[in-house]
């Protein structure tokens, strides 16, 4: 029995009929393109069966809600190379040298708790493995490209690695907190003689909000922790409207931005499963527990964040700002559609059900927080897998529900290689989630954080992770900074 009302997961309007006579062409078209699935039995009948239950719904979603969709993944799910902390400090130094026109001699670096925190022990790409804020520094001074943004370190070379190291041995480079009071907040104040330049980045990764040379302002941007960096209005998401976006959207629409998350994501995935990278994680997950799907699932997401969080050169398709979420979001759900042979566009319509419910989650907790990004990265990855088995969006909704109540409160105590193994359990909490889901078994709400509606509970774990672990967070940050 549902713990929650049914709702339609129609946009509630009136289909004229026009459009109910087009049905029966769609209806012909669904079936012509589904017989391959019955015949190898890749799916079940039910999977036909929902399709012909949502055919009324066919392209009745809003047309401006659908561009936003369109946007925000977009906006998402960008490339990105190395952990992204580092990265956007690496950008903003690389900036504020471009800025000055010269190689600076002395760095202020100011950062916030929560950038401490993720940047303290990971290793940087293009480094020969150095780690921490210094060597971000550094590498975006030496030789980052900051037109390359995200991709400030991907034509780093050889001789500029070694160059990098005889920075670090001269110049002064001075790191301290921030005051500003954001949560994500990068100043670099870079100078050389009497000539200096300043970078401040603040909300999320590649939101500049100043530039200034010799202290005269060449950008500004309001800024508050109250306004959106992003462009799109992400409070428009919703589960239902999500299912909606993946059924009817053109697949068009979103191939380039997916078919990049699908090649990024799974060779660095690939790599971390034949290297030996970070603390391995997945590889222990197929040494030890073999090689079902099940398993897979966990151990390729978990792979490509060892090799991530080992310095892995190669690029990833973030989300909501991170790597190991933008990893946990689609390899599990590509590993699944490659095991079922399914045709490409349920797999582009299943990826967009899990980056968008992601997003969705992760927008309520903000960019960096207490609560670990890939609890929701799996909860996104259970009903992308849901969906692809047909699961409507009730069915979606119960297994989020299930997800949240299985795994939220895992901490987040900076990237470092126990991220694979964090990525792991909550890989292993959405398709737990999942399969509950599928046998009839449901949180209801009154257990826990639950409550009736998963609007309701997706907004108890953005309060949950934004107010009250805000306290956790700066206690994890003390004790990192202390135990340094």
């Amino acid at each position: 029995m549902a713990c929650f009302n049914k709702q339609s997961i129609s946009c509630k309007r009136n289909v004229n009929a026009v459009r109910r006579r087009n049905n029966i062409f769609r209806f012909a078209i669904i079936m012509l393109t589904s017989w391959p699935m019955l015949l190898y039995n890749y799916y079940d009948i039910s999977y036909i069966i929902n399709m012909i239950k949502r055919i009324d719904r066919r392209y009745s979603m809003d047309n401006k809600l659908y561009k936003a969709y369109v946007s925000i993944l977009e906006e998402e799910l960008l490339p990105a190379m190395g952990c992204t902390e580092p990265i956007a400090v690496a950008y903003a130094s690389a900036l504020a040298r471009k800025t000055l026109g010269a190689l600076p001699d002395r760095v202020k670096v100011c950062v916030s708790a929560n950038i401490i925190k993720n940047v303290k022990s990971v290793i940087v790409p293009h480094t020969g493995g150095q780690r921490g804020i210094e060597a971000a520094v550094a590498a975006g001074i030496v030789a980052g490209d900051a037109d390359a943004e995200l991709e400030v370190l991907s034509n780093v070379t050889e001789q500029d690695i070694a160059a990098m190291q005889d920075y670090l041995n001269k110049a002064e480079i001075r790191v301290e907190q921030s005051t500003s009071g954001f949560i994500f907040d990068i100043q670099i104040l870079a100078s050389k003689a009497a000539h200096s330049a300043f970078v401040q980045i603040a909300g999320s990764h590649t939101n500049i909000i100043r530039i200034e040379k010799d202290s005269k302002a060449l950008f500004f941007r309001e800024y508050s922790e109250d306004k959106r960096v992003e462009q799109t209005d992400r409070t428009l998401l919703n589960v239902n409207s999500i299912v909606d976006f993946a059924d009817e959207v053109d697949i068009a629409d979103i191939k380039q931005v997916l078919s990049r998350q699908i090649a990024f994501n799974c060779a660095i995935s690939e790599e971390g499963l034949n290297g030996t990278w970070g603390a391995s994680i997945g590889r222990v997950l197929i040494r030890s527990y073999g090689n079902s799907i099940h398993n897979r699932a966990k151990a390729a997401a978990a792979a490509g964040s060892d090799a991530r969080m080992g310095g892995c050169e190669l690029p990833v398709v973030i989300n909501s700002g991170s790597g190991n979420q933008g990893m946990t979001a689609s390899l599990p759900v590509i590993v699944y559609a490659r095991e079922l042979n399914v045709p490409d566009d349920v797999l582009y319509r299943s990826l967009a059900v899990s980056n968008l419910v992601t997003i969705h989650l992760k927008t309520g907790i903000g960019r960096l927080s207490a609560y670990c990004g890939a609890t929701s990265a799996g909860c996104g990855a259970g009903a992308g897998i849901c969906y692809m088995h047909g699961g409507k969006a009730n069915e979606i909704a119960h297994t989020i529900v299930n997800a949240v109540a299985i795994n939220s409160g895992m901490i987040c105590d900076g990237a470092k290689p126990s991220c694979a193994a964090k990525i792991a359990s909550a890989v292993e909490a959405g398709l737990l989630g999942w399969q509950m889901q599928r046998q009839g078994v449901e949180f209801c709400g009154g257990d826990g954080i639950v409550t009736k509606g998963v609007e309701n509970t997706i907004r108890n774990v953005g309060d949950l992770a934004r107010l009250g672990m805000a306290e956790t967070d700066k206690e994890i940050i003390r004790i990192m900074i202390g135990g340094c």
